[in-house]
């Protein structure tokens, strides 16, 4: 290759890289890692076709620069962390914005098609639920308790149980987009039919108000850790489904570590939610303006790091470019 066309083809990945090294707080690691992995293949390959160039000479000091850069970074691991919430998620999540917008359009028809298909009958819910659980609810109903089985078992042991739980069921949804993304989508259609399939019987037993009250007061969180799971899923699965200009294995590769990370970001919400169900949905005579400010601030919060947060870092990102 010519001199000319190596440069003209590599420029503007040089320049970014360069300013990486200007404005690295606004750079993630992994960013650090790419560029600094990008300019020293460009690197030996000029060392090798150009030895004498000013090119060879300018890659050599923008890689020791970004060498030093790392190593910086290497040295604070608790700015890591803190990069790791602050810029790496949301830019993951925005990145991987299609596919959460597909996890969150398949968890919603899944829902619409449980209320629907609830209304045909009880079976159905049977089906879904289980009879032990239908039969249990419904003599809750009768002893004028509807949310009971939320405070059967002593606080601490369901906070454990439903956050094991909880994150299990995001584990799998995740991991199944190994399998496709089709995979994934089955277990978001599933958990999507259960929540449409319930409050549509409690409503068919007069009782909807108290049942989507005590539900969305940790299912705000807990249902968003389930459409993020999905879109993390999704991400790893389409990596290798629709590779674009990567190679297959490159293109998995970027989908299973974007996905990691969205997954990684839900943690916190499913322990938030296991200790909300555990410990506070079980007191159903509240009053219903509390568990509203409660359902609100977690909406809030879901909009804000998900749906703000990850825009907002998206451009901050562009105008450092």
């Amino acid at each position: 290759m010519k001199e000319a066309i190596f440069i003209r083809q590599n420029m503007e990945k040089w320049k970014n890289a360069e300013r990486r090294t200007f404005d690295f707080s606004n750079s993630s690691p992994d960013e650090l890692v790419e560029a600094y992995t990008d300019v020293t293949a460009d690197l030996a390959f000029a060392q090798t076709h150009y030895p004498n160039s000013r090119v060879t000479a300018y890659l050599n000091d923008l890689a020791l620069m970004l060498h030093g850069e790392l190593y910086h970074h290497k040295r604070e691991k608790w700015s890591r962390l803190i990069t790791f919430w602050t810029h790496e998620v949301p830019l993951a999540v925005y990145d991987g914005r299609k596919e959460l917008r597909i996890s969150l359009i398949v968890f919603l028809v899944a829902v619409v098609m449980g209320i629907f298909t609830a209304l045909g009958g009880e079976d159905f819910v049977r089906n879904i639920l289980g009879n032990n659980y239908v039969n249990m609810t419904l003599e809750n109903i009768r002893n004028g308790e509807p949310m009971a089985v939320y405070n059967g078992e002593p606080p601490i042991d369901m906070f454990l149980g439903i956050t094991l739980n909880n994150q299990i069921v995001s584990f799998i949804c995740f991991v199944s987009g190994i399998f496709t993304s089709f995979a994934t989508g089955f277990h978001i259609l599933q958990n999507g039919l259960m929540v449409g399939a319930f409050p549509t019987f409690m409503a068919q037993h007069g009782v909807l108000g108290d049942c989507l009250l005590a539900m969305m007061l940790h299912g705000t969180l807990e249902l968003s850790e389930l459409v993020l799971a999905g879109g993390a899923g999704i991400a790893m699965g389409n990596g290798w489904l629709f590779p674009g200009t990567f190679s297959r294995i490159e293109s998995f590769r970027r989908g299973a570590k974007r996905g990691l990370k969205i997954l990684i970001s839900g943690v916190p919400m499913v322990i938030m939610a296991g200790f909300i169900e555990g410990t506070f949905t079980r007191y159903t005579h509240v009053p219903d303006a509390l568990r509203l400010t409660v359902i609100l601030l977690s909406l809030i919060f879901v909009l804000f790091y998900y749906v703000y947060v990850p825009v907002k870092r998206h451009r901050d990102a562009e105008r450092a470019a």
